[in-house]
């Protein structure tokens, strides 16, 4: 039986209250949609000629010209949103205390506010200086929501890609400044890189939540998809009642469709990059060289001295003296140093050197 780190493995008795927990929360929710299924039946909901209306033509175009028109909104919106999020954290980043000022102030006051609020707000606002405008002017709705989505989340995203700047190690930014690149030139081709890829993961599931936040666009009568699937609804009539639920389900199966979608693709490239190869690829070590012939001949061990041994040494030092020192007393070559036979005193030459005594 393992521990966890939050909490200790649990038991016999704690293993069957939990399975006993689950039967009944699953039988519990099992139980809620059979009731809201036999109440859609008593409505009429679930009859068949109330989901025909998906075979006629122009309630098709309608759902498709929706949805076409949400993701004209996501796709700019989004492409926005991480430019100026990559701008507001530079800013944010920066060593100057007035641009520093100025992003962290931004950033903190539309994450603060909703986004609903801002998207009304710039609807209004568009709309009062219309003709002032021009071409956004004439789209007041287009152009509300798609501003209102940047500036909100590019305000996560520039938080996002902060983070990721922050987590890359000191030593590489410190190593870039010793080989003397500006700090410009460390956050672009160091800094950078490396957040974004660490942070890409993050980065899609935070495009999956502007795509949901398009659907904030009926507030402001733009023609996206629920504000299609809502004029529908209102418009259809089936056995005297709107076909509310059918509509309602359709269309949330297709968010739930892009929504997946975008967090598969998240999911894909979070695995790709845990599985990448990254780092500087090692060469393979060469043939040892030749080694020198002194080294390919036997070297005998190192014997430390013994006191016997020094003793021999001195001695043989002392008699090696001696030798020498009597050997060179002769001036006639012979070792015992007598006379020469023949009468006289011999006088030694003058060129005889003194006795060496110290060799």
């Amino acid at each position: 039986m393992s521990a966890s780190v939050l909490y200790d493995a649990p038991g016999p008795k704690a293993r069957l209250r939990n399975r006993i927990y689950t039967v009944i929360g699953s039988l519990a929710v099992l139980g809620l949609i059979v009731f809201a299924i036999f109440r859609l039946h008593d409505k009429g909901q679930l009859e068949p000629e109330v989901w025909d209306i998906f075979n006629n033509a122009g309630v098709r175009n309608k759902i498709r010209d929706g949805l076409l028109s949400t993701l004209k909104v996501f796709a700019l919106a989004g492409v926005l949103s991480l430019a100026l999020g990559l701008l507001l954290s530079v800013g944010r980043l920066s060593d100057h205390r007035a641009i520093r000022w100025f992003a962290t102030g931004f950033i903190e006051l539309f994450r603060a506010v909703p986004l609903l609020i801002t998207i009304y707000a710039l609807w209004v606002l568009i709309l009062t200086y219309q003709k002032d405008l021009g071409v956004i002017g004439e789209n007041a709705s287009f152009w509300a929501l798609v501003i209102g989505l940047t500036v909100y989340n590019g305000c996560v995203q520039a938080e996002v890609f902060r983070a990721g700047v922050n987590a890359v190690p000191r030593g590489q930014v410190e190593a870039g400044y010793a080989l003397g690149l500006r700090k410009s030139q460390v956050m672009i081709t160091l800094q950078m890189p490396q957040a974004i890829r660490a942070m890409l993961p993050t980065v899609i599931s935070q495009l999956v939540v502007t795509l949901k936040d398009t659907s904030l666009g009926y507030i402001i009568t733009y023609d996206e998809l629920l504000f299609a699937a809502r004029t529908m609804a209102n418009n259809i009539i089936v056995n005297g009642e709107n076909p509310i639920t059918p509509v309602v389900i359709v269309v949330g199966a297709i968010y739930i469709v892009m929504c997946l979608a975008l967090s598969s693709l998240a999911t894909w490239i979070e695995r790709r990059g845990s599985r990448a190869k990254t780092g500087i690829r090692v060469a393979a070590a060469a043939e040892p060289a030749e080694a020198p012939q002194v080294l390919d001949k036997p070297v005998s061990p190192v014997v430390p001295p013994t006191a016997d041994s020094v003793t021999v040494a001195e001695d043989a030092a002392s008699t090696e003296k001696a030798t020498a020192a009597e050997g060179t007393t002769s001036t006639d070559g012979t070792a015992d140093g007598t006379a020469p036979t023949g009468g006289g005193t011999a006088e030694p030459p003058e060129d005889t050197p003194p006795p060496d005594l110290k060799k």
